[in-house]
């Protein structure tokens, strides 16, 4: 929910509280304090920058987005919720800067992993089966879109559409 700067402060302040609780023998507070550094902590490793990349994601400023994704040590250790959300926005990234390759490879982590909705699930499918058909890999395509056909009676109708469209694209080579 922070930047590691914000972080970083906030730990700081109730480090400095934590010493002038433990200072004044206020042993109650000074445990919250404790609690509220531990917690941030959890925090850093189990949810990262991830709420700030999403809103510059969602504001479509691509370069803040990845600079707080690259805020984030290490993606294996995100919790499963926000991992998938982590591969679906450098997805998106990826492909707003043409790196169609990484792109795949993201949204394929993202499709393994829970998303928001049913939607976002489905579209990291669709991408990848979209990018596969770009790079002329027909067979790959084909086994993403069938991966979609699950949740056909729970998808939007637009996404329905994209579909539809890529199947036949798909049968045309």
């Amino acid at each position: 929910m922070f930047s590691n700067r914000v972080r970083i402060f906030i730990a700081f302040v109730f480090l400095l509280s934590l010493g002038l609780l433990l200072r004044l023998h206020i042993y109650e507070l000074a445990a919250v304090a404790v609690m509220m550094i531990v917690l941030l902590i959890w925090d850093y490793f189990k949810q990262g920058t991830l709420v700030v990349a999403a809103k510059h994601f969602h504001n479509k400023d691509f370069e803040k987005a990845e600079k707080s994704l690259k805020e984030i040590s290490n993606p294996k250790w995100l919790s499963k919720k926000r991992r998938g959300f982590y591969e679906y926005i450098y997805g998106g990234i990826c492909i707003n800067k043409q790196e169609f390759e990484a792109a795949e490879q993201h949204y394929e982590l993202a499709a393994k992993y829970p998303l928001r909705n049913l939607n976002d699930h489905v579209a990291a499918l669709v991408t990848v089966a979209n990018i596969c058909i770009r790079r002329g890999n027909y067979e790959k395509a084909k086994a993403y879109l069938q991966l979609t056909e699950q949740h056909a009676d729970k998808i939007t109708a637009k996404m329905k559409d994209v579909i539809h469209k890529l199947h036949k694209e798909t049968l045309k080579k």
